[in-house]
């Protein structure tokens, strides 16, 4: 199978729209000079730089593996964009933010998955659960579900808490083995049969040339605030190695996941 780079569009930000004022990282919606309204994640917010790295691994992580996911750009934010802005808060945010920063295509009309409304099958929310497994997902619990319902369909936004190990990079050989033990809050645990197919399944899929394209595309000037960890080449090797170690592993969280939903039903 061949490695494929994800092709990521960039796009300039013309209009802050508002404000969506979820967790600490206050997200906008904005639109952009293509004429589209984007979820616009800064990186003068929350955690930063990590985030926008973790929410572009993630997310085409997600998709490389058939879920859906919103399209994600590369949105540049110039310097005179917060000037015109009342709120205080807002444009320090926006000042601290110029440059590249991560959007997401806005879902029009979407509503927040409710998982007491609907009810997801079981080898969908298997692979869900395999996925934040590997990318050490935190935030996929039913008081947060980081998932929309779209004409239908299900949705995966929100990746932004994963790959938690670069926050303490010095022993990512060691987490990188561990297994998931906060899988014990994921909202689609108790659906997720089938764990094992799934994991043979993504495994085939999410080889170490796949995972070393995907990691590829997270741009240099993000990686450049990383410097004391190595060159932007270094820090993506590190990024790369980390997920095919845990994939090359995977029957340790998958395990953990099993057990977990075993104590659940």
């Amino acid at each position: 199978m061949m490695s494929k780079q994800p092709e990521l569009r960039t796009v300039n930000v013309t209009r802050y729209v508002t404000p969506l004022r979820e967790g600490g990282s206050l997200p906008a919606i904005a639109e952009a000079d293509d004429g589209f309204l984007y979820v616009l994640k800064f990186r003068g917010a929350g955690q930063g730089i990590k985030a926008l790295i973790a929410e572009v691994i993630g997310g085409e992580i997600a998709r490389r593996i058939g879920m859906k996911v919103p399209e994600i750009v590369f949105a540049n934010l110039d310097h005179a964009f917060g000037r015109t802005e009342p709120d205080e808060e807002i444009q320090d945010l926006l000042k601290a933010s110029e440059g590249l920063n991560l959007a997401l295509h806005y879902l029009s009309g979407a509503i927040t998955y409710d998982p007491t409304v609907a009810v997801i099958d079981p080898q969908t929310a298997a692979r869900i659960v395999w996925l934040d497994c590997l990318l050490t997902n935190v935030d996929r619990t039913a008081r947060n579900t980081n998932m929309l319902m779209w004409h239908k369909e299900l949705w995966l936004i929100d990746h932004g808490a994963s790959l938690y190990f670069h926050h303490s990079w010095d022993n990512w050989q060691e987490q990188a083995k561990r297994p998931f033990v906060q899988v014990k809050d994921h909202v689609l645990l108790p659906q997720a049969d089938g764990l094992e197919k799934v994991d043979a399944a993504f495994r085939e899929i999410l080889t170490p040339e796949q995972i070393r394209a995907i990691i590829s595309v997270v741009p240099d000037e993000w990686l450049l605030t990383l410097s004391h960890h190595g060159t932007p080449d270094e820090i993506r090797a590190v990024y790369a190695e980390f997920l095919i170690t845990r994939i090359a592993n995977s029957g340790i969280f998958v395990n953990e996941a099993q057990h977990a939903r075993k104590t659940l039903i």
